[in-house]
């Protein structure tokens, strides 16, 4: 996963691309929704699931304002855990820790997952995913070295951060068949320092947060998404142990439902989870709320698509799955989406509780 580094406001090595589920069920957000998303769900025995740990892949930013939302509102509390830690990143790795059980569900990539499954035979499922869409990009800015299409890439000096970027970055080049020696890459760190100092053309980055922070300087920025150029993956997705699916599919289906009533108000609210995100969870960071207001409205475009309109937040249809897999093998990686993916707790959720799907 990410490498450990100070934090800023600023986005992390991520490893954080995709999800989608195995169950290959339905379901679907609504942008329209608000408040708890749909009528208010039976609420569970107080503190019937105890505790429960949620490793967050990034600092404490407007990134997981779904979360705040659920813990501010009550929504952990209604589906019946007594206290809900999230875990602030970045660290080496979400999975690790689900792995050892120091947490019970990480948030990370479905890429990230993949390895740590074909590599190291780990029992690991994703079970649903925030980020429908890859919000990796290539960050250029116009009054530098614009690029806007794959072609521009050619002969061009790219910061990319050490690690799994790196293979994110070598997926792009395979599925476009982009030779990598025609692309000088630079290792970088997180910041986006080097583009603005003119020591890179292009930068590796998400297109909900650096963009916004180089326009904050006066720079107006070019982006090149991964999602428009060949590697379709989702992000922010749940990672879970096989053994908490079989054991405790209860609590995990409980965990979803708050996570969508949370999420589903972070959609209509932006204002409010920005304000979460700078006032409470991430006090500490410097953010500013008209900062994390705009990236909100801009991650909304990543959570909402017409199929989860339809079929649920946090769902992906048999397609979606299929270019996942697909993009995930372009970084060498091969796995079916049965080893990777386990929707089923999604579909009986939604099917348990259809007005949390608020089309």
């Amino acid at each position: 996963m990410r490498s450990a580094r100070p934090y800023t406001p600023s986005r992390r090595d991520v490893l954080r691309l995709a999800g989608i589920g195995a169950g290959l069920g339905a379901a679907g957000l609504v942008l329209g929704a608000c408040g708890s998303g749909g009528s208010e769900p039976a609420e569970a025995e107080a503190g019937e699931f105890g505790d429960i740990a949620i490793q967050l892949s990034w600092i404490k930013n407007i990134e997981f304002g779904g979360e705040y939302m659920a813990d501010s509102r009550g929504y952990y509390t209604e589906a019946g855990f007594s206290n809900v830690e999230l875990v602030s990143g970045p660290v080496d790795s979400a999975d690790a820790l689900v792995l050892a059980g120091n947490v019970d569900i990480g948030i990370t990539a479905p890429d990230a997952t993949a390895r740590f499954i074909t590599e190291q035979g780990a029992p690991l499922k994703v079970i649903g995913s925030t980020f429908q869409r890859n919000p990796f990009c290539i960050l250029s800015l116009e009054d530098g070295t614009p690029i806007r299409t794959l072609a521009d890439l050619a002969g061009k000096r790219i910061g990319i951060q050490a690690g799994t970027n790196q293979q994110i970055f070598a997926g792009l080049l395979a599925a476009n068949d982009i030779d990598p020696s025609t692309i000088e890459q630079v290792v970088v760190q997180y910041e986006p320092a080097p583009l603005v100092e003119g020591t890179v053309d292009g930068f590796m980055a998400f297109l909900t947060n650096e963009p916004f922070l180089v326009a904050a300087d006066g720079h107006t920025p070019v982006t090149l998404s991964f999602a428009d150029n060949g590697l379709p993956l989702t992000s922010e997705v749940f990672t879970v142990l096989q053994e908490t699916i079989d054991e405790r599919r209860d609590m995990l289906k409980a965990f979803l439902k708050a996570e969508i009533r949370g999420w589903t108000d972070a959609v209509a609210e932006p204002e409010e989870s920005a304000r979460l995100a700078v006032e409470v969870y991430g006090a500490d960071l410097g953010l500013d709320i008209p900062g994390q207001t705009e990236q909100a409205i801009a991650q909304n475009d990543l959570i909402v698509t017409d199929d989860t309109r339809a079929n649920g937040l946090f769902t992906s249809t048999p397609e979606a799955l299929e270019r996942t897999i697909g993009a995930i093998g372009d970084m060498g990686i091969s796995i079916t989406a049965e080893e990777l993916f386990d929707l089923s707790l999604l579909d009986e959720v939604y099917a348990e509780n259809p007005d949390l799907v608020t089309a």
